[in-house]
C-alpha cells in the first residue's frame, strides 16, 4: 500500500484531476510524468465511460495497477457501482492506489459500500448526489452512518452538477454557486451538517475550463465557505489550484503564533484570539503552507 489512509488529509488532495479510465495518457498522468505538479487524480469508470466502453476501462485499470510503481500523486478510482467496486478490489496491484470515490452514495447503498471497504486499507470519499441533498433528515442519517468510518474518510463530496440538474438550473461561468438562493441554501445545510461532525468537504466542479479568472474566483469562494480540494476537469486548472491554495504571509504568521502561544486568550492584529477555538484552523493553515507554500506578494 502506497499510503495509509490515516496519513492522508483533504489538504493533500489539492485539485483532483478527473480522467476517464480509457484515456490514452492514463499511465503518464498517474505516474506523474505528464503533470508533475498534480496532487491527486481520479480515474473514472462511471459517468465518463459509455456502457460499451466499460470492459475496456476495466482492462486499462487492470493494466495500470500491474505497471505503476511510484506515483507522485494520490490515486483514486471511481467505480461505476458496487459490483464494479467489488471486481476492482480483486485486481492484482489494487493495493497501489490510495482509495475510492463512491459515486451516488445514498441511504440505499451506504452500508453495503462501507461494509465492502471496512477491512481495506483504502481511504474513501463518498459522493452524495441524489435526493438526500434536499432533505436534512436524510443527510443526518448519512452522517450518522459515516461517523464510525471517519478515519477512512478523507472528505465528502457533493454532486454539484447533479444538484443543478435536479433543480433544473444551470449557472453562468461568472456566478458562484453560492450566488443562487436555492443552491446556496442546499449547500449551506450540507456543509453545516457534515463539517460540524468533523468531516471535510470538497468544492464543486467548475465547468468553464477556459475561464481561468472565473476558476480563481470559484476557488477563493470555496475557501471562504470552508471547502477544500476540487475536482478539476482540465490540466490548466492544476497550477491555478496550487497557487490559490498557498497561504499569505500574514495567515502563516498568525497561525504559527496561535499554535506556539502558551496563552489561552490573547490579542492578535486587533482581534481577540482564543487558542482552543482557533487551533484547528491554524493547524490547517500551517499544513497548507507546508504543502503549497507561502504566497509571494512581490
Amino acid at each position: 500500500m502506497k499510503n495509509n489512509y490515516i496519513n492522508i488529509s483533504s489538504t493533500n488532495l489539492g485539485g483532483t484531476l478527473f480522467i476517464p479510465a480509457t484515456h490514452k495518457n492514463l499511465f503518464e498522468v498517474v505516474e506523474g510524468k505528464k503533470y508533475p505538479n498534480l496532487k491527486s487524480v481520479l480515474i473514472d469508470c462511471e459517468d465518463s465511460i459509455n456502457n460499451e466502453d466499460l470492459e475496456l476501462a476495466l482492462q486499462k485499470i487492470k493494466q495500470l495497477l500491474l505497471n505503476i510503481n511510484n506515483s507522485k500523486c494520490l490515486v483514486f478510482i471511481r467505480p461505476r457501482d458496487i459490483e464494479i467496486l467489488k471486481e476492482i478490489l480483486t485486481y492484482d496491484g489494487v493495493e497501489k492506489i490510495d482509495g475510492f470515490i463512491l459515486p451516488k452514495f445514498s441511504l440505499q447503498n451506504a452500508e453495503e459500500y462501507l461494509s465492502i471497504l471496512e477491512s481495506s486499507s483504502h481511504c474513501i470519499m463518498p459522493s452524495i448526489e441524489g435526493e438526500e441533498l434536499f432533505d436534512n433528515s436524510k443527510l443526518m442519517q448519512l452522517k450518522n452512518i459515516l461517523k464510525p468510518y471517519s478515519e477512512k474518510i478523507i472528505l465528502i463530496r457533493f454532486g454539484l452538477e447533479d444538484m443543478l440538474r435536479q433543480l433544473k438550473m444551470r449557472r453562468e461561468c461568472s456566478d458562484s454557486i453560492f450566488d443562487y438562493s436555492v443552491s446556496s441554501t442546499v449547500l449551506g445545510n450540507f456543509i453545516a451538517i457534515f463539517k460540524s461532525a468533523g468531516f471535510s468537504i470538497s468544492g464543486g466542479v467548475y465547468p468553464c475550463f477556459n475561464d481561468s479568472d472565473g476558476f480563481k474566483r470559484d476557488l477563493k469562494r470555496d475557501l471562504k465557505e470552508g471547502l477544500f480540494s476540487k475536482t478539476i476537469i482540465h490540466p490548466n486548472q492544476i497550477a491555478i489550484c496550487n497557487e490559490i491554495y498557498k497561504v499569505s504571509q500574514r495567515e502563516f504568521d498568525e497561525a504559527l503564533e496561535i499554535c506556539e502561544s502558551f496563552k489561552s486568550v490573547f490579542s492578535q492584529n486587533s482581534k481577540m484570539v482564543e487558542k482552543v477555538t482557533m487551533l484547528p484552523y491554524s493547524r490547517e493553515i500551517l499544513l497548507r503552507a507546508e504543502i503549497y507554500g507561502i504566497r509571494d506578494l512581490s
